[in-house]
């Protein structure tokens, strides 16, 4: 069986798991998100000190790649590859829109009632898509759409928002909105087709991604892998 660390600082709150093929042994959470950095690496020592195993155990770790915080971003797949590196073992990535996204399919499939509302009193033949939102600031957001199987219709963009955004997709489309970045979207939105969830995504589901890509070997190559920040990072230096 698998021992997996799982790392998660994109968003506001950070999570590290371990498990072992899916089934979380011990997890923490740290809602500071400017002690990321500092709070990941005591609490996977206390991870692995409370269930008893040593870091030479790992077989795997898996990190959320973004899109999110730049500084998140950074502080989580530099532990991961340096634990990686170290031991060396695998790494595996996982997008964060990917997450949000599995999270609200969950949450469908245990009978939302806002989706079922919707699908009754909009057309029935309406195929449902997911469009995880994470905040950029502004009325920008990162975002995506899939469909209820979590295939890619459109493609991980950073999108402005205003009133006509997605308008295309509602006439054949009930969409189900979620993640941090929705609330200010739901406030322009008129459509009768959108569906608005607080669901998103835990470090059960990143254990779950995790254990299926290692048994995959579907496996991120340490060297090359960078931060999916979806747009350019302002440093605050102009150019030459």
């Amino acid at each position: 069986m698998a021992l997996i660390l799982s790392i998660d600082t994109a968003m506001e709150n950070a999570f590290v798991c371990l498990a072992e093929d899916a089934r979380v042994l011990c997890g923490k959470t740290s809602s500071r998100q400017m002690d990321h950095a500092s709070w990941m690496h005591r609490a996977i020592r206390e991870m692995l000190q409370e269930t008893g195993r040593n870091i030479n155990e790992l077989q795997a770790v898996a990190v959320t790649s973004g899109p999110g915080s730049y500084t998140g971003l950074r502080v989580g797949l530099s532990a991961a590859k340096g634990l990686c590196y170290a031991l060396n073992i695998p790494m595996i990535t996982e997008s964060t829109l990917h997450l949000i996204a599995c999270g609200v399919k969950n949450e469908i499939e245990a009978g939302a009632p806002q989706v079922e509302i919707k699908t009754q009193e909009d057309a029935p033949e309406r195929r449902i898509l997911i469009c995880p939102m994470i905040d950029a600031r502004r009325m920008e957001v990162y975002t995506v759409l899939y469909d209820s199987r979590l295939v890619e219709q459109e493609a991980p963009s950073a999108m402005i928002l205003d009133e006509h955004s997605f308008q295309h997709f509602f006439d054949h489309h009930i969409i189900v909105f979620a993640g941090n970045g929705s609330v200010k979207w739901k406030a322009v939105c008129h459509y009768p087709g959108a569906v608005f969830l607080s669901s998103s995504y835990t470090i059960n589901d990143l254990a779950l991604i995790a254990s299926s890509k290692f048994k995959a070997h579907d496996f991120t190559d340490i060297a090359y892998s960078e931060p999916f920040y979806l747009k350019n990072v302002y440093t605050g230096i102009k150019d030459a």
